[in-house]
């Protein structure tokens, strides 16, 4: 049979195991919103340089691509979110996908923030754990040197 302290120990530690799969998964999110940045920011470098008649590499999915030639880098397809996406000229589109940059920023400022705020609590309860183990060790100690005491 487990102990208080034992079973206090346990519920600590499975605290701790949950903290850590939250801010994992937290991590994972703020990689993926910096992937999409950096999609964004070589998007607005290709609108800014590619010019009317460049060839580029369209990807058809599965690693193939093929060769096309820009019509028109004027008329500018970009997603607006929701499903939904509009023709925008060259410096809309640059605005737009700005835009877009600056909201990943902020989700990423407040996910981080999130994330410190769990390992703050990881620390504190990994502290409680650790004076807990301490306390049951001295706690054993006595014990057996009370009953080496009573042997005597």
């Amino acid at each position: 049979m487990m102990g208080g302290g034992q079973q206090q120990l346990q519920q600590l530690s499975q605290e701790l195991q949950a903290l850590d799969e939250e801010i994992e998964a937290l991590e994972v999110e703020i990689d993926d919103h910096r992937e999409e940045q950096s999609d964004i920011d070589d998007a607005i470098e290709a609108i800014e340089t590619l010019d009317s008649g460049s060839t580029v590499q369209v990807p058809l999915g599965g690693g193939a691509y093929v060769r096309a030639e820009v019509q028109d880098i004027d008329e500018i397809i970009v997603s607006l979110g929701g499903n939904y996406s509009a023709e925008q000229s060259e410096e809309d589109a640059i605005d737009v996908l700005g835009r877009k940059r600056d909201a990943l920023d902020d989700r990423i400022e407040e996910t981080q923030e999130e994330v410190d705020e769990l390992e703050s609590e990881s620390q504190e309860l990994e502290q409680q754990a650790q004076q807990m183990q301490q306390q049951m060790q001295q706690q054993q100690m006595q014990q057996m040197q009370q009953s080496q005491g009573d042997e005597e």
